[in-house]
């Protein structure tokens, strides 16, 4: 049986992309070891493979990528292992030495545009030392996969190396039975909006959501998961006096947040062309809603546009004016025929757009690794 290391520098607890490949690898007959790091309000695990979680005295900044690297480097020297999986940049590193020093096969899953990330515009020497980091591995990768073609066209035509394509696609999901007592619990007879995700940041258009539910009769709106724009979110609220129209919820397991996104009326993805990550995204929340048969209200970015365009599946907005983007909701629920649409076309929808389908390219890639 084949050992494959794979990490990443977050918890493990809510990260949907790596729990499915690990899964499918296992399901592939792989022995998987996930690596990464626990703080000390993180959830227990119980996965159908191996986890390892190192405590890290640094857990911000410049110190903890260096300790995370470090540790990464020697856990990765000292333990058995065949293939390497890297997750995103800040992983390489380590795993791109250690399968030279022990010729182990290697690859890597860029789930975003690492060095385009708005936290990183104004910081244009740490902006650097990434780029310089993946200037010098990228070329001479050869087993390399992202989240969709854009992306990796780009890292193509950069670095001149094939990229494969692995969507963040949601498992298929059936709706539970006996949900009508929780729908009635969280929203009763009023319409609910929901933003979830683990990367609810700035210029994804949560603060101007918020501020749109000041104009909106009859409904309510749930963010859930995590992100640098939280406390601001929270005083927005409160300054707007429309605590009961806006309720914030922290990142919770996969399944408990379904439940959420199941009985919410329209699901939100607002996220701006402020940079070429934001611009090329595909967030996992797309293919939660669609799973949970969930229109979607999205902004005018490229691939969200065209998979709910061309699926008929919700509404694209060119605007993060709050004021218009109340009242597009608000129409949106008043033309119950094009609802109704909307929903018989995510059921086809889901059926083309799921992990069980996907992940036959991501055995592809394994069953061929170079």
């Amino acid at each position: 049986m084949k050992l494959i290391i794979v990490s990443v520098t977050n918890d493990l607890t809510t990260d949907q992309r790596v729990d499915k490949v690990c899964n499918t690898l296992s399901e592939m007959g792989f022995k998987v070891l996930l690596i990464g790091r626990k703080f000390k309000n993180s959830e227990n695990l119980n996965r159908n493979y191996n986890t390892f979680r190192f405590k890290l005295l640094f857990n911000h900044g410049f110190l903890f990528y260096a300790e995370y690297n470090l540790r990464l480097f020697f856990k990765l020297f000292f333990t058995k292992k065949n293939i390497l999986l890297s997750n995103d940049l800040d992983t390489l590193l380590p795993n791109f030495l250690i399968s030279k020093i022990f010729k182990s096969k290697l690859v890597y899953d860029s789930h975003e545009l690492f060095t385009e990330v708005p936290e990183l515009n104004n910081r244009p020497f740490i902006k650097k030392f990434w780029l310089t980091l993946e200037k010098n591995i990228l070329p001479h990768i050869k087993n390399c996969y992202t989240v969709n073609s854009e992306i990796a066209q780009i890292y193509t035509t950069k670095y001149n190396i094939p990229v494969n394509v692995i969507r963040n696609l949601a498992p298929k999901y059936y709706k539970k039975v006996h949900l009508e007592s929780f729908a009635e619990k969280i929203k009763g007879a009023k319409k609910m909006l929901i933003l979830q995700g683990a990367g609810i940041n700035v210029d994804r258009g949560a603060e101007e959501a918020v501020e749109a539910m000041q104009y909106i009769e009859n409904c309510i709106l749930y963010i859930i998961g995590s992100g640098d724009v939280i406390g601001t979110l929270k005083n927005k609220i409160k300054d707007l006096n429309i605590e009961e129209k806006v309720f914030i919820l922290p990142k919770m397991p996969y399944l408990e947040l379904m439940k959420y996104t199941q009985i919410a009326d329209l699901g939100l993805s607002l996220d701006k062309n402020t940079n070429l990550n934001y611009e090329f995204s595909l967030p996992n929340k797309i293919f939660d809603y669609i799973q949970a048969g969930t229109p979607l209200l999205v902004s005018n970015r490229k691939i969200i546009k065209e998979i709910v365009e061309n699926n008929n599946i919700g509404k694209v907005i060119e605007t993060h004016n709050p004021k218009e983007i109340a009242t597009c909701i608000s129409a949106i629920f008043k033309n119950k025929k094009l609802y109704s649409k909307w929903c018989q076309n995510l059921i086809k929808t889901a059926n083309i757009y799921n992990w069980e389908n996907e992940s036959e390219h991501l055995k592809n890639i394994y069953n061929n690794l170079k």
